[in-house]
Formats: C-alpha cells, structure tokens, sequence
C-alpha cells in the first residue's frame, strides 16, 4: 500500500451521508464526521445550537495515487445542493453551511475553479454559495456519529 496519502475536508451538510459516500470510493483509505471553523473542543449537542461556528463536515484521507482531488471535489458538489446558504434539505443552520476547507494551495486552486465552472456551466438556476476557507483543527465527531448509517442499517440520512 501506499504511504502517502491526503486529507480533503468537506461541509455538505449532515455529515452521516457524505461520510458514507465517500467511503464507497475507491482510494479513500478513511472518511471521519467531524467539525471544522470553530471554538477548540465542541460537541454535538453545541454545534447544533449554531453557536460555535463549527460546520459539520467530513474529513476524507486519500490516497492520490488512486483517487484524484478534483475527483473527490466532484463528488462534493454532486452529493448535495451548494445554492442553498446554511441548509441542506430539512436541516436548517450555520453548521450545514457549504464550505470546502482546504489543506494546499493546490486544493484552493482546484476548488476556486470548480466553483467557476460549475457556475458557468449553468448547472444550477441559482450562483454556488460555497465556501472555500483555509483547513483548521479537525474536530473528530462523537463516536456514535462515525459510520452512523452503517451502524444503525440506513442507506440515507432520513427526511
């Protein structure tokens, strides 16, 4: 196996269903709930205040070897609706905001052009409200969060 791998940290909502879709390509060596863009130490139950200025996202290590960056920026912007400012379906706040947090200058590029592209593409009636930040101190989620969905048998994040 590879000994070198990335980090690629995602916002796209409840992270339950993007943490699973990304275990399900190839190349992703691990994908972990968690928060990222706010106040050091924070639980569940503070994030969902929208207080913290967390957002609840995914932290994907990767091997580039096998799996692109692009391809997982991709992924990202297909696995939700990044129009729509601080919500994802029925989940209302701050912490489901879309953000891409990036961890090189590499991958602040390729998600600037992304962004650009996809607006251009006219793929969406309405501009891209994501947000491209510097990565910060990732923030492993609960225990109980990680693998949720496969944990508890579900194929999606219930509506």
């Amino acid at each position: 196996m590879n000994d070198q791998f990335e980090l690629a940290t995602f916002g796209a909502g409840c992270f339950w269903g993007v943490e699973a879709r990304f275990r399900e390509v190839a190349g992703v060596l691990d994908a972990t709930s968690g928060y990222m863009g706010g106040q050091p130490n924070p639980t569940y139950e503070a994030v969902c205040t929208g207080g913290t200025g967390h957002a609840e996202v995914v932290q994907v290590r990767f091997d580039p070897g096998q799996v692109s960056y692009e391809t997982l920026l991709a992924l990202f912007f297909e696995m939700h609706n990044p129009t729509t400012l601080n919500r994802q379906g029925p989940d209302i706040g701050t912490q489901y905001r879309s953000v891409v947090f990036y961890h090189s200058a590499e991958q602040l590029a390729a998600a600037r052009q992304a962004i650009v592209d996809i607006d251009q593409s006219g793929r969406w009636p309405r501009p891209l409200v994501t947000v491209v930040q510097e990565a910060m101190q990732f923030w492993p989620a609960e225990e109980y969060h990680q693998r949720y969905l496969e944990k508890h048998g579900l194929g999606a994040c219930s509506i």
